[in-house]
């Protein structure tokens, strides 16, 4: 085990931001319930706290791929999925039919799962996590999924990787914008994924299990942390076409195989700092 789960997440209730819940967030949402379960069941003080956003309304596309009926189109979805596992589990998480993050406060959680499909969302989670002093250095983990038509990556790195490190501290994971460091670059076009008029549209783009699976090993990396208090890769590379699953290794030097030279280049000559 290279990386040990910071001690704060083992003596309370941890706050849980989840940013999408379509293809994959609605999978992970039901996920963390039974996750959160199984967490105070093994003597957890506090378990998970989530607060779910998205913006978006349920369409006649989503059904099918994901966790929506044919009665749920025209509501929001983060509403509608936190509303059934509130009733479900007896929980009282909240949702917010809104980006994240939103001026409140009250979001400042110590974990941002991301879900979502553009490097625009990304960037602002980046800048969310960058901000100093205040409330949000309380995030801990970024875990981001996302997915293509067959293959997907699961990435969970903490905010601050680069940084000068204190006397006894671990090495930091790098963050999927620490890894990819052109989601920052604001000028480059998004993907043209704009929204599906049925499902059979909708599976040219993405198929009809990838987000569950990117979803599933996103929340294992979760279970991994909290149950056995630290975790030996932080991500995984998933193509279900090759029947390939790749692990990102928890290894201070593993990062320069996913960086461009570039941005090595850039961090040899500045030890202590890795812009993102």
């Amino acid at each position: 085990m290279n990386h040990i789960i910071a001690n704060r997440l083992l003596t309370g209730k941890v706050k849980v931001a989840l940013v999408g819940c379509g293809g994959v967030g609605s999978q992970v949402l039901t996920g963390l319930a039974r996750l959160h379960t199984a967490m105070l069941a093994l003597g957890h003080p506090g378990g998970l706290e989530v607060t779910a956003y998205d913006p978006d309304t349920v369409s006649e596309s989503n059904v099918g791929r994901q966790l929506f009926s044919p009665a749920d189109v025209g509501i929001n979805k983060a509403v509608l999925l936190i509303h059934r596992l509130n009733a479900f589990f007896g929980l009282n998480w909240k949702a917010v039919p809104s980006r994240f993050p939103t001026p409140s406060r009250s979001d400042s959680p110590n974990i941002i799962i991301s879900c979502v499909d553009t490097k625009a969302a990304r960037r602002g989670i980046a800048d969310y996590c960058k901000r100093p002093n205040g409330y949000y250095n309380s995030v801990y983990y970024w875990l981001d999924m996302g997915n293509n038509l067959v293959d997907g990556q699961v990435i969970m790195g903490q905010p601050g990787f680069g940084r000068r490190l204190k006397k006894g501290e671990q090495q930091l994971l790098p963050t999927v914008t620490d890894l990819y460091p052109s989601i920052m670059d604001a000028s480059l076009p998004e993907d043209d994924d704009g929204p599906s008029c049925s499902l059979a549209e909708a599976l040219e783009r993405q198929d009809l299990f990838i987000g569950q699976t990117i979803a599933t090993f996103g929340l294992q990396l979760l279970w991994s942390l909290f149950r056995n208090g630290g975790v030996d890769h932080h991500g995984y590379f998933v193509n279900l076409k090759a029947g390939r699953v790749t692990p990102l290794p928890v290894d201070s030097e593993a990062w320069k195989r996913f960086v461009p030279k570039k941005t090595r280049k850039s961090r040899k000559t500045n030890r202590n700092r890795l812009d993102i």
